[in-house]
């Protein structure tokens, strides 16, 4: 019964050994997407900006002119 337990035990450790470094990739892949977003993003924001448009209420855009 003792080399029952131990070998589910082992088991069980292993899968969470690989559960964890499976959650580390996928947390890992997350940030690396999460960051080739938010250099567009903000590349937009500026281009947005220097073309002199503001956003307004989410969706609605207003040139910087039209708004004086």
């Amino acid at each position: 019964m003792q080399d029952l337990t131990s070998v589910v035990q082992t088991l069980l450790q292993q899968m969470q050994g690989k559960w964890q470094t499976m959650s580390s990739q996928i947390i890992g892949r997350i940030e690396d997407v999460s960051s080739h977003i938010d250099d567009p993003e903000k590349n937009i924001a500026d281009l947005m900006i220097q073309a002199g448009v503001e956003e307004l209420d989410g969706e609605d855009k207003v040139s910087a002119t039209q708004k004086s």
